[in-house]
């Protein structure tokens, strides 16, 4: 293991770790910048089930939470139409809170279940 991790890194190492040891779901990421938010469902070899983003939602009116929200939404209607109906979420090294909170609860508003 590299001793020179960012905080960050060991972070989302420690929660990734759980998260792969327990389960044979897929898994929901997160990523989140400054001004977008960013979520895929991999599968357990890492392949990309299905993946959206807010960037491409520029004329969106509102706040970065409510498109992070909408943006949880529109991912869980496209993983049902690819017949995936539960996942495990994978935080990363960001806190449960805020946008990623958002999205989460968008994620579960269409049906998906974690």
């Amino acid at each position: 293991m590299n001793k020179f991790l960012t905080a960050q890194q060991s972070r989302a190492n420690r929660i990734r770790a759980k998260l792969l040891a327990t389960t044979t779901r897929p898994r929901l990421t997160v990523d989140r910048s400054n001004s977008n938010i960013f979520a895929q469902i991999l599968d357990q070899s890492g392949k990309v089930i299905v993946a959206l983003g807010s960037q491409g939602m520029k004329d969106f009116k509102g706040t970065k939470t409510e498109m992070a929200s909408v943006v949880g939404k529109k991912l869980g209607e496209m993983a049902k139409d690819k017949k995936v109906s539960t996942v495990v979420f994978d935080r990363g090294s960001y806190r449960f809170h805020g946008r990623v909170k958002a999205l989460a609860e968008g994620v579960r508003e269409s049906g998906i279940k974690f």
